[in-house]
């Protein structure tokens, strides 16, 4: 329900619990964000053939915008136990797909990452027709749904897969140079950090609307009294620590984020995409020269450091003599303290723990065995909480919980820390 005198909005992480009527809007609203991606990526690169370098971990924007398309289809229009929602099997009776071939060129299971730029397959306008061939089919059985959760789960999960997509997008474009015109939000006035009281708190989603599967199950705690930045650490402290020579002593860093150190190219020195660093002096906090977009920019002072990996955060909190903050500690701060100044959604954020199953966990039909399947990154993975300016708003929730393995540094990364 929405607050009296106001309408829902597609844009909010409300989504998570919407109808087929405000479900329709947002899928067509995905649908037009990623054409306009494509419409950018076409300006960057000059022509609509849309060709990238080949780089781990990149794929081809062409091939990307297919496979949300055929996603859709997979476990909408093709999957007849759909109704089913999170009860429906891993591998449901499936129809023929509107394209002949779509299995072969956009299944991931089928197409591996070498293969996703092989000449054959379809181009920009072939990609954008089937784009609007399975909304038109998304749209027209959504109208037939069941207006509950289980009817509803798929056609849910297709709006959030798009927009984790339409991130991807910008994350590719800024790991490759690619000078699209993107605005970043301006940066906020820093604040002192925050005080908290003890609270128990409960951690997870019950039962009830959508959610991905490492967000499942109830974990309760009791939190003590604690300390919490209000924003993330921004690139003024940052280049502190760099001028302290943080990257040459030992002692700030785990035995695993040395071997990371010493793996990365002609000696890292400062957190990805970072051109220069300058040393603090006089107050000034310093100077970050970065890579955005592929332009060089000076970074504001008062802007969160960003493509930092967790190795890079947790020898910067040992520096500090602070410690990265916890994800409980995160979201209490998130839910309780935004009048305060707790201010969240610049960068995804880096928390202490390891990625952990809640009690009442369990795994969702659609992405065992895939790149979302939290499953095999339990114990390794850190956990991300927050969103940054990438993020479509309705994925923008203080429950959000992402995952990703410490030495990731190519997605809008960063951290904020607590007293000791």
């Amino acid at each position: 329900m929405s607050p009296a005198g106001t309408s829902p909005s597609i844009d909010s992480p409300d989504m998570r619990r919407a109808g087929r009527e405000l479900l329709s809007l947002a899928l067509i609203d995905a649908r037009n964000h990623t054409l306009h991606l494509l419409s950018l990526y076409e300006q960057a690169l000059g022509g609509d053939s849309l060709a990238v370098p080949r780089v781990a971990g990149i794929d081809p924007p062409v091939w990307l915008a297919g496979h949300i398309g055929w996603f859709a289809e997979w476990w909408i229009g093709r999957n007849t136990q759909r109704a089913f929602g999170e009860e429906c099997p891993v591998r449901p009776t499936r129809l023929a797909a509107i394209e002949p071939e779509a299995d072969d060129w956009w299944n991931p299971a089928q197409r591996p990452p070498a293969d996703r730029a092989a000449p054959g397959l379809p181009d920009l306008a072939q990609t954008k027709a089937y784009l609007l061939d399975t909304l038109e089919s998304t749209l027209e059985l959504l109208e037939h749904a069941a207006e509950t959760d289980a009817g509803l789960y798929f056609y849910r999960l297709a709006l959030f897969h798009e927009d984790l997509r339409g991130e991807q997008l910008l994350v590719m474009a800024q790991t490759l140079g690619l000078p699209l015109k993107v605005e970043l939000p301006p940066a906020a006035v820093t604040r002192p950090p925050l005080s908290l009281p003890a609270a128990p708190w409960a951690l997870g989603l019950p039962a009830g609307g959508f959610a991905f599967a490492q967000e499942r199950g109830i974990e309760r705690a009791e939190v003590p009294e604690f300390e919490i930045d209000a924003q993330p650490v921004t690139w003024s402290q940052y280049v502190e620590f760099v001028d302290d020579g943080g990257y040459d002593r030992p002692e700030l860093w785990r035995p695993e984020g040395l071997a990371w150190l010493a793996r990365q190219v002609e000696g890292r020195r400062g957190p990805r995409h970072v051109e220069q660093i300058g040393a603090a002096r006089h107050g000034t906090g310093g100077s970050v020269l970065q890579q955005q977009f592929g332009r060089t920019v000076r970074a504001a002072g008062n802007r969160s450091a960003v493509h930092v990996a967790w190795w890079e955060a947790d020898a910067w909190a040992r520096w500090a003599g602070r410690r990265v903050a916890t994800e409980v500690e995160w979201e209490i701060a998130a839910h309780t303290a935004a009048r305060r100044g707790f201010r969240w959604a610049d960068v995804h954020e880096w928390t202490a723990g390891t990625l952990q199953p809640w009690p009442g966990f369990r795994a969702d039909p659609w992405s065992q065995g895939g790149e979302f399947d939290p499953q095999p990154a339990f114990g390794q993975a850190r956990v991300l909480r927050g969103a940054s300016f990438a993020t479509r708003a309705r994925l923008r929730s203080p429950k959000r919980r992402g995952f990703a393995l410490p030495e990731r540094d190519d997605g809008f990364f960063g951290f904020r820390t607590c007293a000791l």
